[in-house]
């Protein structure tokens, strides 16, 4: 059985929005904040419509066999400086856990961006019963976002330099 649900985050940063954009277009601004947990990760970034994103890495949790972790995604609409939709599946262990479309809008605000992330998830296998697994996956995504933030600050640090 699959269950389908979405979400939405909304952020102000306090960059304007082509900085933002620019956070999720450079890779080595983008590695600073989207990584996945574990150790011996890897990625491969191609920032354009059809280009797509493959992260890889081990996780070894407390008590639990190390899990083989992997993040595969596809960008679908880029318009700069405003918005960013791709899709991606989350694969643990070789199973595909659960798949997302995702919107990223940037929307220009007194002081900053106005960032609003949808994730529209499809779960395909569970978490025991499954009850935690959209929290876990929302938690997750603003745990990124505030490393978002952190990298921007330090993307700005850089370019005063």
């Amino acid at each position: 059985m699959v269950r389908h649900d979405t979400f939405t985050i909304s952020r102000h940063l306090e960059v304007p929005p082509d900085e933002v954009f620019l956070a999720f277009a450079d890779t080595a601004i983008r590695r600073r904040w989207f990584r996945l947990p574990g150790s011996g990760a890897s990625y491969e970034h191609d920032f354009r419509v059809g280009g797509g994103e493959t992260a890889r890495s081990t996780f070894n949790g407390l008590d639990t066999a190390p899990e083989l972790l992997e993040n595969r995604s596809r960008y679908i609409d880029i318009a700069v400086d405003q918005r960013i939709v791709y899709g991606y599946e989350a694969i643990v262990d070789g199973e595909p856990r659960w798949t997302s479309l995702v919107t990223v809008r940037l929307d220009d605000e007194t002081g900053g961006t106005r960032l609003k992330w949808t994730e529209q998830v499809t779960f395909l296998r569970y978490t025991g019963d499954g009850s935690t697994d959209l929290a876990h996956l929302r938690g997750a995504s603003v745990l990124r976002l505030n490393g978002l933030a952190t990298a921007l600050q330090w993307a700005q640090h850089q370019r005063r330099r």
